[in-house]
């Protein structure tokens, strides 16, 4: 079984590695979207920031994810109002809409913007499907009933869709131009003290250290090791498909599967992680039979193509007991920043920008509301 991710097929553009000390006001760990998101607004705020990646920009799930551009946290919007409250909730919602808008802006070439889908599996879905519609329009967020090849459900107009790979370099390239000093191939081996060590020896001295790598979050920052579960995500690619012509990116089976047709034709999909949901609670990223199995299952029945398979590959993310991400201090200077539940695109995005700008001493909407639904009056 091949391990190959197909958005890694873009030609390797290496940075360097670190290989002497430096100092920073400000070392992000993690070239994912999120850890691109915070070392730009870190400095634009003025702060002097050295981001480290233990592989590549994007190697990680930033990279290895279905890029679909959705609005909301993972919580469906009626569920999160049940959860949090109609207007927590909608402000949370429109605070990803603003993000989706601020996406299309920074990368139009690596991203399409058709809206999304959520298809209902069955009669109990369909009727799920109808209170999210109503509690949206009660809401004023913009959703309509669609009806069409793919099934019965929803469909969102201002969500998108994207090549993870290619945005995220497109973002790095925008990082180096405007002053963040990247580097690549970099593993973290400790923090403490203002100092974060690298497995070559080299030292980065800064007083400000963000963490932002999602899936292992735990590893380096233990003091949230038990809250930030690790789960494996997995996903395949088939050759161009021209049995089908898929529009927009699709959530089926309440999320659980996800699907969309790149401007090539090919077909990336993913889910199937809660039909072995004991197994998937792992940090091993490579893909296994049993999963892979049902994806390929889905492919036949639930998209329609016969398309040869391609390429199969799985990442590690973090998920909360709370559906909550995590974003806070742990200790002096240091910022735990994932924990995503399966929505780093946008969600991550927000949460290491916020973090940024409340540990360089500025306010932040988006913080302030997570703060607010982590009071005991929010919790389920």
């Amino acid at each position: 079984m091949t391990s190959a991710v197909l958005w890694h097929d873009l030609p390797a553009e290496p940075r360097p590695s670190l290989d002497d000390d430096c100092t920073a006001d400000v070392c992000v760990i993690g070239l994912g979207g999120s850890g691109l998101a915070a070392a730009r607004e870190a400095r634009a705020l003025g702060a002097r920031v050295v981001a480290l990646e233990a592989t590549a920009v994007a190697g990680g799930a930033a990279g290895r994810n279905g890029g679909l551009l959705l609005g909301g946290l993972a919580e469906f919007h009626h569920d999160a109002c049940e959860r949090w409250g109609a207007d927590a909730a909608t402000a949370l919602y429109r605070h990803t809409l603003d993000e989706l808008g601020r996406m299309r802006a920074d990368a139009p070439d690596a991203t399409w913007w058709r809206g999304s889908l959520r298809i209902a599996d069955d009669d109990a879905e369909v009727d799920d499907c109808a209170r999210q519609q109503a509690r949206m329009a009660l809401d004023g967020l913009r959703v309509e009933w669609y009806e069409g090849p793919e099934g019965r459900g929803l469909l969102f107009p201002e969500d998108g869709a994207c090549h993870p790979v290619r945005r995220a370099r497109l973002l790095a390239q925008r990082a180096a131009q405007e002053g963040v000093v990247l580097y690549e191939r970099t593993p973290v081996t400790a923090i403490a003290d203002g100092e974060v060590h690298t497995d070559g020896g080299a030292v980065v001295y800064a007083p400000l250290v963000l963490v932002c790598t999602d899936g292992g979050l735990g590893d380096l920052v233990p003091e949230v090791a038990r809250r930030a579960r690790p789960v494996r995500l997995q996903m395949l690619a088939t050759a161009a498909a021209a049995d089908v012509a898929l529009v927009r990116p699709v959530y089926a089976r309440y999320g659980y599967d996800y699907w969309q047709q790149l401007p090539d034709g090919r077909v990336v999909l993913g889910g199937g992680r809660d039909q072995f949901r004991g197994a998937e609670f792992t940090r091993d990223d490579t893909p296994s039979a049993e999963v892979q199995a049902f994806l390929e299952s889905r492919l036949r029945a639930a998209v329609g193509t016969s398309a040869t398979i391609t390429h199969r590959w799985a990442a590690t993310v973090s998920f909360t007991d709370d559906a909550l991400p995590i974003v806070e201090p742990v200790r002096e200077g240091v910022w735990a920043v994932g924990a995503y539940n399966g929505t780093g695109n946008v969600v991550g995005a927000l949460c290491a920008r916020g973090a940024a700008r409340r540990a360089l001493g500025h306010a932040d909407e988006w913080l302030d509301l997570l703060d607010a639904l982590r009071q005991p009056a929010f919790r389920p």
